[in-house]
């Protein structure tokens, strides 16, 4: 059984404005925050408000993430997390499926 490699895949999405305003809230609390960057082992993280629907690998994609989003991926500054299912739902967001947000990681809370 042969690995399909998808050539061209729209990774891009709209959501509702509200639907987006109640994830951002949700992504940028203060306890998740809190979570956030003791994962991450470090003092504190900003949420960046970018937001990105995981890919499926191809050569243009080998990491399951758009080209744009590559450079947070390097950085030793920034994270990427999968975006719980729980603030998914709580958003009323059902397509796309799955989310990625990026966070900044800093020093103090006011560096962004």
């Amino acid at each position: 059984m042969k690995i399909k490699v998808i050539e061209n895949f729209d990774g891009s999405f709209i959501l509702d404005p509200q639907a987006q305003s109640t994830l951002f809230d949700l992504l940028a609390g203060e306890k998740f925050l809190q979570q956030v960057a003791e994962q991450a082992n470090c003092q504190t993280v900003v949420f960046t408000k970018i937001l990105f629907q995981p890919v499926p690998y191809s050569p243009s994609t080998p990491r399951g993430m758009p080209a744009e989003i590559e450079p947070y991926h390097h950085s030793p500054d920034h994270l990427i997390i999968n975006v719980p299912p729980n603030f998914m739902f709580a958003a009323k967001i059902f397509q796309p499926s799955r989310l990625c947000a990026v966070y900044q990681k800093t020093t103090s809370a006011t560096n962004l």
